[in-house]
């Protein structure tokens, strides 16, 4: 446990990790006998926060999820193989449906009920097996580590591994628990991507103040990721806070405010970079910090640039230090500043000084760039502002991958 911030890591735990929740994730068929379907529940009514996509081309369970959200929640269905994107007034129906179902099973009213998909998009839901997976589902709620695990295998797609997070923390007024689950691998950019996250806790907290809270902290963890800098149609991250710590209470500005944020902000972050770190093809993860930058939300722009463009990411699979790349994709980012005071540094060597090229040694750097996890370092001396983001490299079996998605 962390002696300042008094966490405790919960290993191998995910959503019910945290008091009052239960869910589970089972197969309904639309995956071949593999897990497709997860239900979260709260036992109690838990306030909500989300954060979604900002593509102009948006499920329907995302239209869904805006509409509930002020509400009390009680339960969140997912099914993965299937987006209901690009799929009319049908796709409004059966998003409705899924609702409505799952509240129905359990006694509650379905504007109680927020619904997520995640897969091929433009298709109908298969909606007799999502009815019976739904039954299923909500006959097998359950807490720990198993059912932790079954929900975290049932929202993957093309995901090769489950991406889970899970801490306890200690405060004055008593304990409280803050998890998460999450998918994503592919059409991953800021401003979300094709990634669901979902994290649970059992804080008492405004909903108004959790919103503020649980934005401040997407931007600086899934909006600051990008695996191909494709921006999804699906994209959602909630968070639901049951109340069931006693005690705890988080106001605007309370230690434990900050307390709670901190803590949100590491699972986020855990989270965000298990999905670029599961990215499509992946040899490379990059780890790039802007500082000196004149604002936050500027830098966030020059670091989406550089993570995205197609010459820096390729050059890093290739292992060649093209440092010339990243400088030109901070060009075109549309933010203003001074090439010619740029220092650039990758992993331990500096590569460029004030948009210059200095000498380094072309060996040593190989060397470097074979590791998997590169750290890449801007300074544009322009101000105190600082930001890191993750990204990817781009290999031949990402191509390979979405060659052949639908299939």
């Amino acid at each position: 446990m962390s002696k300042d911030k008094k966490w405790t890591k919960l290993e191998g735990r995910g959503i019910t990790a945290v008091p009052g929740f239960k869910t589970s994730g089972i197969a309904s068929g639309m995956k071949n006998g593999k897990k497709d379907l997860a239900v979260i529940y709260s036992e109690t009514d838990a306030s909500a926060a989300g954060v979604f996509t900002r593509n102009l081309v948006q499920a329907a369970p995302v239209h869904l999820c805006r509409a509930h959200l002020e509400n009390p929640i009680r339960v969140l269905v997912v099914n993965s193989k299937n987006a209901n994107a690009c799929t009319g007034k049908q796709g409004e129906r059966d998003a409705a449906e899924m609702a409505e179902k799952v509240a129905s099973g359990l006694n509650i009213n379905k504007g109680q009920a927020l619904v997520c998909s995640t897969g091929v998009i433009g298709q109908p839901l298969p909606m007799n097996k999502v009815r019976t997976g739904i039954e299923k589902a909500l006959a097998s709620l359950n807490r720990g580590a198993q059912v932790d695990q079954d929900a975290a295998e049932a929202i993957l797609t093309t995901d090769t591994r489950v991406k889970q997070s899970a801490y306890r923390c200690t405060l004055p007024e008593g304990d409280f628990h803050l998890a998460g689950v999450a998918k994503g691998s592919g059409m991953i950019c800021p401003n979300m991507a094709t990634m669901l996250a979902f994290l649970t806790t059992d804080v008492n907290i405004e909903r108004s103040l959790l919103q503020e809270l649980f934005e401040e902290v997407v931007n600086k963890s899934f909006n600051a990721i990008t695996v191909d800098g494709d921006t999804s149609t699906n994209d959602t991250a909630l968070i639901l806070a049951n109340g069931a710590a006693e005690g705890v209470e988080i106001t605007k500005d309370s230690a434990s405010c900050e307390q709670f944020k901190n803590l949100l902000e590491q699972v986020c972050q855990e989270l965000a970079y298990k999905i670029v770190e599961d990215g499509e093809g992946v040899t490379k993860v990059l780890t790039l910090t802007i500082k000196g930058a004149a604002d936050e939300e500027g830098a966030r722009v020059m670091a989406r640039s550089v993570l995205n463009s197609p010459l820096v990411k390729t050059a890093f699979y290739g292992e060649d230090a093209n440092w010339g790349r990243i400088l030109v994709a901070l060009g075109y980012a549309g933010i203003d500043f001074d090439p010619n005071r740029v220092d650039i540094q990758i992993g331990p060597y500096q590569v460029a000084v004030d948009g210059g090229s200095i000498p380094f040694s072309e060996l040593e750097m190989k060397k470097v760039l074979k590791n998997r996890d590169q750290h890449l370092s801007i300074d544009l001396k322009q101000g105190s502002a600082e930001v890191t983001a993750w990204g990817t490299d781009l290999s031949h079996e990402y191509i390979s991958i979405n060659s052949d998605y639908r299939s």
